[in-house]
């Protein structure tokens, strides 16, 4: 049977089995739901001119669609395009939004290796100081500032996270392990984090005959998000796979290599023929999706408008206070509200502040501290202290959230170090004490605690994070992925907006 015909019965079938499956109740919670649908591109391979053209007429094409997409584009593919004199496909692309990923992309070191014996501070400088060039050029040629980064390959670092903050980057986009929040948008490092997500799929370009398939996974993806009340689908792609049948940086740095440029050798290249077959098979696609009321294609900054972080518009009352300060245990996690939600390192700041004597009408989180970047004190007993030292301690704290902009690695209690979850226990039971009319108690007891949200920060697993080929054989980060659990401090589901 023609392909053509076998692809027109699937989609027919699809549209069938969704209408006759679909409930009447349903039907009108999807009348208000929408579908959003994060179109991307890794733009990467400087190596092959023909990845230039693919890119091209990706960009033309959508555009023709009236579909905006989000191109990430490595700093030398971008001068590549420069000295070739590629004003074309330049061009194209600032029609669609332009992210960032990464300077060199797989020559050695990628960031995760570089990264991974820095500490925090060390790392966001030395992050800086290899992708912040890279970063300027993308921005320089293409007439916009980067909206986004997302990493080359699975080369993750947690500090990425602290130069996206300086350069005004609200989006971290991409695919990986390192974060997950139950596989849906979250909020790490105060940067919206559509990472790993239960949505993320692809149609196969080099498989026709499974394009049947690829739709009918998104129609059930709809279906499942319409019910949840609209949510994000992401697709990605690289323009280089429409053109070659091997990835360009596979081919010159697999396993930890890194040979000088004179030495690069071309990927294998497709034919005239499959390359079209590709376009055709994602054009199909493309449209497919199109055909779908309630779909609507986004970028990363209107992906960053949509999940808002609303408790930046809130403020508080003191029974919310009182509630926040009750969901505080010895397991230290973010906290879900009605309309906001917050990090455990937002909670930390809002109690300390109440405590330190600021005004309730006064409270507002203006900015998420970044979690604790050094040596914990190891807490195996409760610790002990009185009224006087607490309130002095809980001064200083607010003095160290306003200088640093971070949670204290040690909270000295005059000179006894207590960890950060445990103050926070702590301050939170104190804290319900005084909005409930109680005086300070006389004795405070600091008990052991743990931060209970690190468990969505993954441990070093090199099957799961360090797979990617261009990784030396054996890489390990435990000290990157330490640091990053830290980080955890920060991480809080993102909320949809509905009324968008």
């Amino acid at each position: 049977m023609n392909i053509r015909i076998v692809r027109r019965l699937g989609l027919a079938l699809i549209f069938l089995f969704g209408f006759l499956f679909t409930a009447p109740a349903t039907l009108r919670a999807e009348a208000a739901a929408r579908v959003y649908v994060l179109l991307w591109f890794d733009t990467e391979d400087y190596l092959l001119p023909a990845s230039d053209d693919a890119a091209l007429h990706l960009a033309q094409f959508l555009s023709g669609e009236k579909v905006r997409a989000t191109f990430k584009v490595v700093g030398e593919k971008a001068r590549t395009l420069e000295r070739r004199g590629r004003t074309d496909v330049i061009a194209a692309l600032k029609k669609h939004e332009i992210g960032f990923h990464s300077n060199f992309h797989s020559t050695q070191p990628s960031p995760a290796l570089y990264l991974s014996f820095l500490g925090w501070d060390e790392g966001v400088r030395e992050f800086e100081r290899r992708e912040g060039p890279g970063r300027a050029d993308v921005e320089r040629i293409f007439g916009q500032a980067p909206t986004c980064y997302g990493q080359p390959g699975s080369s993750w670092g947690p500090q990425s996270y602290g130069a996206m903050r300086k350069w005004g980057m609200r989006v971290y986009l991409d695919a990986g392990n390192h974060v997950n929040l139950n596989d849906r948008p979250c909020y790490y490092c105060d940067i919206l984090n559509l990472y790993k997500l239960a949505y993320t799929l692809r149609a196969d370009l080099n498989r026709p005959q499974e394009l049947p398939q690829a739709q009918e996974r998104f129609a059930q993806a709809r279906k499942e998000l319409l019910a949840e009340g609209g949510g994000v689908v992401s697709i990605f792609y690289h323009p280089c796979e429409f053109v070659h049948k091997q990835f360009w940086d596979s081919v010159n740095f697999s396993r930890g290599a890194n040979p000088p440029r004179e030495k690069w050798k071309a990927p294998p290249a497709k034919t005239t023929e499959e390359t079209r077959r590709s376009y055709q098979i994602f054009e199909e696609y493309v449209r497919f999706l199109k055909r779908f009321p309630e779909v609507r294609f986004l970028t990363a900054s209107e992906a960053a408008k949509l999940y808002r972080d609303r408790v930046r518009e809130h403020r508080f009352t003191a029974a919310e206070l009182a509630t926040i300060a009750k969901a505080v245990g010895e397991e230290v996690s973010f906290q879900i509200h009605k309309g906001y939600t917050l990090s455990a390192s937002e909670v930390f700041a809002l109690l300390n502040a109440y405590l330190a004597e600021c005004p309730i009408e006064q409270l507002a989180v203006k900015t998420t501290p970044l979690g604790p970047t050094g040596r914990l004190p190891l807490m195996t007993e409760t610790v002990t202290t009185d009224a006087s030292q607490f309130q002095r301690t809980c001064r200083d704290v607010a003095d160290y959230l306003d200088k640093h902009g971070r949670i204290p690695s040690a909270v000295w209690l005059g000179s006894r170090p207590v960890s950060p979850e445990a103050y926070l226990a702590a301050l939170a039971r104190i804290v319900q004490r005084r909005l409930d009319g109680q005086a300070m108690p006389e004795t405070v007891e600091i008990k052991p605690a743990k931060l209970a949200a690190a468990r969505y920060v993954s441990d070093d697993d090199p099957k799961k994070l360090w797979g990617w080929v261009i990784f030396p054989p054996g890489f390990r980060a435990p000290a990157l992925m330490e640091l990053a659990k830290k980080q955890a401090w920060t991480l809080k589901p993102a909320l949809l907006d509905k009324g968008e």
